[in-house]
């Protein structure tokens, strides 16, 4: 133990003795601060000098119109950027631009196409496109510029982007708020709306129902129209044969009324003629009364009488002859029960279609009964001046050889004659004031009748192509309307569906939304939710372990990676043996290492004290960080000490290859998952890991279950290396030796 410290104050004294070992030995001291001091300076903030990146910028956007509003994007973008100092912007032409990024003059180039506001405004077409603007960098120039650059033209793009989006959401918004009001004022027809569906729902089967009894409806009236479109042709006949029979019975009206015309005189005469034989005997009686008469006188007288009422009764017979054949022609006007003979001009169908089709019912006069009235009358006169006749006879043979009784005969004449003279001018006045004057009334009245009957007819037959006419339109109609109602009853069951869909989709809000909820979401603050959707969500960031600034947090890093290099330096220029043969090869190693840690404890000191005083950098625990940085030391010196002391040269080489992997795989730079698989692999075995963790422990603020764990492995990893050497260092140093003097050998090698 004595003789380790032996060497170990040997060593310091003639370090101390002579000025240029002391000299040497300072250097050592301070090379490796400067080494971590002049990277973590430029580190400290290498993003805050990007105001230096020169990046071309090429406007050609010529605007666009919109809703009668121009717009230019990229002049607001220009305007934008020249008030925006992150980079140095160059405002240029195009061809200047990609001839300055080219040739290195600018490490990007933005161009926004001369359609970008057009592009932008196509959100309010059917037919919107993503705006595009050309970004060009050049990535040769530098690996990083071209990162920074392109997050300066992000930024850009996101913020021209949510600008946009937060000025399309703003007029959204405002036309939302607008429907909400109109909406809020429309509520009552919505919920009237809404019981329109409700009550639609409730008289679909009524409305089913109704449908069918239209669709069976529509084809009985079919049916009866077409029944009345067959009709109408006998419908036709029918009119014609009536106005047929109604010109016939007219005929026949006119040809009575012109006979009674023409017998009326003759009848009236022979009445009269009666009447004056009726008289002159009745006053040839009266003559006879009361003068006295013999039989030869009597029997003048009644032959007179007799020869008198002979002649009346011829006349009256005449009479009745007359108004029989007057009858008869009445007779001979068409009734209405009766049907026009087989093959007369008027009606050329056969006798069987004349009995089919029914005829129509005409007014026609009472003449018949009158005649039958007046014919019956004229036959009782004639009966009573035959029973006068036969009376007159009768006295003639009463009042033979009964000359007593002739006075009394004469007056029997007498009043038989006066009877029949008073029924004479009673039948010839009502034949005058009534039989004839009511035949002729009558005669007119049907010819009146008739002719209103005739013009009815007419215009029924004038009119039937009208009702033809309006038949076969209302048979399409009604086919249109059929064809509409089965299209609709073949529709229902999707019609139904829908409704009752519809009904349960309200019912479904009803129960889910409330619809004044809705309104009062609409009529939000159109600027409000503008201001919203520019920056929907805001970074709350809260740092655990706040790092003021990248050289800070790369601290840690090159603090360990200079005490690792300050350790090879002096590997390099000291030698781990001892001249002499009087110190055992243990003594040596242990005597040099307490040699070899002191130079590392004091560029320790130097690196981690220019760290907390020269650079800008903020350390949390200070005191921890020198006290951490000492510990470091210790483990990599005996390391690399280790190496060099046990295996010569190939022990420097092992150093600086552990140093290459360790700047690699400990994760000092970039995050351990982002390297490859080998470093991700050989990261837990690497004593940087440890080393920077719990420097960063430090810096950011101590999590003693982290610094515990990485002190356990530096401390367990110096313990394994100093015992290695401590143990196999004489035996490995005889192989080592023969090595070394063939190295010589060579001439190249010290």
């Amino acid at each position: 133990m004595r003789n380790i410290f032996t060497i170990f104050k040997r060593d310091v004294r003639n370090i101390s003795t002579n000025w240029v070992a002391a000299i040497l030995i300072g250097g050592l001291i301070f090379l490796p601060s400067l080494y971590a001091w002049l990277n973590i300076y430029a580190s400290s903030d290498p993003y805050g000098r990007t105001d230096k990146l020169p990046v071309a910028v090429v406007n050609e956007d010529v605007g666009a119109d919109v809703k009668d509003e121009h717009i230019n994007t990229g002049k607001e973008i220009v305007s934008t950027l020249k008030e925006n100092p992150s980079m140095e912007w160059h405002f240029v032409s195009r061809k200047k631009a990609l001839d300055g990024v080219e040739y290195g003059d600018y490490f990007a180039v933005m161009v926004l196409p001369d359609n970008l506001s057009e592009q932008l405004a196509s959100v309010v077409s059917g037919n919107p496109q993503k705006a595009e603007i050309d970004y060009y960098v050049n990535e040769k120039l530098n690996s990083i510029a071209p990162k920074i650059t392109e997050k300066g033209a992000t930024v850009i793009v996101d913020k021209v982007s949510s600008q946009f989006v937060s000025t399309v959401n703003g007029v959204i918004f405002d036309m939302m708020n607008r429907l909400g009001l109109e909406l809020e004022a429309d509520l009552p027809d919505v919920q009237k709306f809404e019981n329109y569906v409700f009550d639609a729902e409730k008289s679909l089967p009524e409305i089913y129902n109704l449908l069918n009894r239209g669709l069976d409806d529509a084809t009985d009236a079919q049916a009866i129209i077409h029944q009345a479109q067959g009709k109408l042709p006998e419908a036709k006949q029918i009119t014609d044969d009536g106005l047929g029979q109604i010109n016939r019975t007219v005929s026949y009206l006119n040809e009575a009324e012109q006979k009674l015309n023409e017998m009326s005189p003759k009848i009236k005469a022979d009445l009269k003629k009666v009447s004056d034989i009726s008289n002159e005997a009745n006053d040839f009686l009266k003559q006879l009364q009361g003068v006295q008469l013999d039989f030869t006188e009597l029997d003048k007288a009644k032959k007179a009488l007799d020869d008198r009422v002979t002649t009346s009764i011829e006349r009256v017979d005449g009479v009745q002859q007359d108004l029989t054949r007057l009858q008869e022609l009445v007779q001979q006007i068409p009734r209405p029960d009766e049907k026009p003979s087989p093959g007369t001009e008027e009606n050329p169908d056969n006798g069987e279609n004349a009995e089919q089709r029914p005829t129509p019912s005409l007014p026609t006069p009472d003449l018949s009964g009158r005649l039958n009235d007046a014919i019956t009358k004229t036959e009782d006169l004639k009966n009573l001046l035959i029973e006068a006749q036969t009376n007159a006879r009768t006295v003639n043979a009463v009042v033979q050889g009964k000359a007593e009784e002739l006075d009394q005969a004469v007056d029997d004449l007498q009043k038989i004659a006066g009877n029949t003279s008073v029924e004479l001018d009673r039948f010839m006045k009502e034949y005058v004031n009534t039989i004839e004057p009511t035949v002729l009334k009558e005669i007119s009245t049907a010819k009146g009748t008739l002719g209103q009957a005739k013009g009815l007819l007419i215009e029924i037959q004038s009119t039937l192509p009208k009702v033809q006419t309006i038949l076969g339109n209302s048979d399409r109609e009604l086919t249109e309307g059929k064809g509409t109602i089965e299209k609709a009853v073949a529709e229902y069951p999707y019609v139904s569906e829908k409704v009752n869909q519809l009904a349960d989709k309200i019912r479904s809000i009803q129960g889910e939304t409330d619809i004044n909820e809705i309104i009062k979401l609409l009529q939000n603050d159109p600027n409000a939710e503008k201001s919203f959707f520019e920056e929907p969500i805001q970074l709350k960031e809260n740092r655990l372990f706040s790092i003021e600034n990248y050289g800070t947090g790369m601290t840690p890093f090159y603090t360990v990676l200079s005490l690792w290099v300050g350790c090879l330096l002096l590997i390099s220029l000291l030698s781990t043996d001892v001249h002499g043969d009087e110190f055992t090869r243990r003594q040596v190693y242990f005597g040099r290492l307490l040699t070899f840690g002191l130079i590392g404890l004091l560029q320790t000191f130097i690196v981690v004290g220019g760290d907390l005083l020269l650079l800008d950098v903020h350390i949390r625990e200070p005191l921890w960080f020198i006290v951490f940085g000492v510990i470091i030391s210790v483990v990599f010196m005996s390391i690399v000490y280790t190496l060099v002391s046990v295996f010569g040269d190939v022990g420097k080489a092992m150093a600086i290859v552990m140093l290459v992997l360790q700047i690699a795989g400990s994760g000092g730079t970039y995050p351990v998952v982002l390297l490859p698989d080998f470093f991700g692999a050989i990261n837990p075995f690497l004593p940087f890991t440890y080393a920077i963790d719990v420097m960063r422990e430090a810096v950011g603020g101590i999590v003693w279950e982290r610094v515990a764990k990485d002190l356990t492995f530096l401390a367990v990893c110096s313990a394994a290396f100093i015992l290695f050497g401590a143990l196999l260092k004489e035996r490995i140093n005889k192989g080592t030796d023969k090595l070394l003097k063939k190295s010589k050998e060579a001439g190249i090698f010290h």
